[in-house]
């Protein structure tokens, strides 16, 4: 439950969570209970000595929950509908199992990814492969466990075919489809068919050994009206497929589900301005060195955008889901134009539906000051291990005081400035803002970082200078907090 429902006490005891570390703007994450629960286990700490810094905590059952919301939008629409976990997003088998138990399918992005999900036992139909480089091995593989190939060009296309006539089989496919018009523009992408200028694939694929599924696209960003376009052309693709034979019985619109890290817009809109006058010199810095985020400053104004995730947005998830099935399209809402093809809609989410099921935690291994006078607090973990192809996480931390202080009552007072990490560069900081900690902070606590199951936990999570990936353990938060290595680990 998020913390927005919660009661007037539950919502204290997350804000005494929260007091010991804030941005000098705060920008308070979401946190789940059980985040809340594992963060006042005494266990935390034997947890991080026993299985390393950082450390990945993953609830897998809170991933059905986000998984219901979007089933709920399409059983009240009648639609048939089917969600495939991004596995890309985070590597955890329990997730994997997760998706299993809860009958929704898997989106595998390399060879690696498909191998685990069979081992795993994950039917060939709940599985599909999108991966942007497919070699000849994973194509083989796919063939022979009749797992569906989402091919993106003539090249791979081409591959498929010499492959599947070499081994005998029928190759299952969907088409990847790209450049879209949207608004009178045609959507830029790396990905798929170009819908215009590849109309004669249909009647190119009538002699080869394909058999064509779906329709599947990726689009970049969070543009509902864009999904809207691309679903109508999809539609169109389908019945041409049909037209020539090919059993196209789904359309899979990808991921970029929006989702939202805060529950306070004001503080998001407070921040952003914040930083746009600090970048003009009108009040001190909330950056390391005056990071820009995506600004920088231009004959005296501030240009750019964001180079992030947009960390607060609305509407997400399922509300942004109904705004897409509600669009209306030739008299018709793409819902009901979907029923009528009798065509499945399927989705690939993966940040969106991991909303709520991860926190990282590193321990501090020391506090300084550096020339400016700022405290630069060392947390024993690297910069890939919390963070994705974007600049920075954004939210604020938590500071987790040891059980049993033994600072002398001086190393209590008030601090502020830098996370920083293990790696060997100046550039080496876990976030970018200034951080405020109240009573301080000492060596051996810990710092925790909320909801970073979504990419920000593997995505570009590196053993550079040979250190160690983070351990992975998953959650059995109740009555009390338990854990257990993810089988990705063992």
């Amino acid at each position: 439950m998020h913390e927005s429902f919660l009661g007037e006490g539950r919502a204290n005891q997350t804000g005494s969570l929260r007091s010991g570390c804030r941005g000098v703007l705060p920008l308070d994450a979401r946190i789940e209970s059980w985040m809340k629960r594992c963060l006042r286990s005494e266990d935390l700490f034997n947890w991080v000595e026993t299985y390393g810094s950082p450390l990945n905590l993953v609830r897998p059952r809170t991933m059905r929950r986000n998984v219901e919301e979007l089933n709920a939008v399409a059983r009240q629409r009648g639609l048939d509908f089917r969600v495939f976990f991004a596995r890309k997003a985070n590597k955890c088998l329990g997730f994997v199992d997760e998706a299993i138990e809860s009958n929704f399918g898997v989106d595998t992005a390399s060879e690696n990814e498909l191998r685990q999900c069979l081992r795993q036992c994950v039917p060939a139909k709940d599985l599909i492969c999108t991966a942007a480089i497919k070699s000849e091995s994973l194509i083989d593989l796919c063939l022979q466990q009749q797992v569906c190939i989402a091919v993106d060009n003539d090249d791979e296309l081409q591959v498929v075919v010499d492959r599947a006539n070499e081994l005998g089989r029928m190759a299952r496919i969907a088409l990847r489809l790209g450049g879209f018009r949207h608004e009178g523009t045609k959507l830029p992408t790396r990905f798929g068919f170009d819908v215009d200028r590849d109309r004669d694939l249909p009647q190119r694929l009538t002699s080869l050994p394909v058999m064509v599924h779906g329709i599947h696209f990726h689009l970049d960003g969070y543009d509902a009206g864009q999904r809207v376009s691309a679903l109508s052309v999809a539609m169109d693709w389908t019945q041409r497929l049909r037209a020539v034979g090919q059993p196209v019985n789904f359309i899979d619109m990808g991921g970029g589900f929006p989702m939202s890290y805060l529950d306070e817009p004001r503080q998001s809109n407070t921040f952003w301005q914040e930083h746009r006058r600090a970048l003009l010199g009108e009040r001190d810095t909330l950056t390391y060195r005056g990071h820009g985020l995506g600004f920088s400053v231009e004959g005296g104004r501030v240009v750019g955008k964001p180079s992030m995730y947009p960390f607060f947005q609305r509407p997400v998830r399922s509300h942004w889901l109904a705004g897409v099935l509600d669009s209306v399209v030739d008299g018709k809402s793409i819902a009901d134009r979907l029923a009528e093809l009798n065509v499945q809609l399927r989705c690939e989410p993966g940040r969106s539906i991991l909303d709520g099921c991860g926190l990282t935690v590193a321990r501090v291994e020391f506090r300084k000051q550096n020339a400016e006078g700022d405290w630069l607090i060392g947390l024993s973990m690297n910069r890939t291990q919390c963070r994705t192809s974007s600049d920075d996480f954004l939210v604020d931390p938590i500071l987790v005081p040891k059980q049993r202080p033994t600072d002398r009552p001086y190393e209590r007072k008030p601090m502020s400035g830098y996370l920083v990490g293990a790696y060997c560069t100046e550039s080496e900081l876990i976030s970018l803002r200034k951080m405020q900690f109240p009573n301080g902070v000492q060596r051996g606590e810990l710092i925790a970082f909320p909801n970073t199951a979504g990419y920000f936990m593997h995505f570009l999570e590196s053993r550079s200078h040979q250190l160690p990936l983070a351990k992975n353990l998953i959650v059995d938060s109740h009555p009390v907090p338990s854990v257990c290595l993810d089988l990705i680990d063992e």
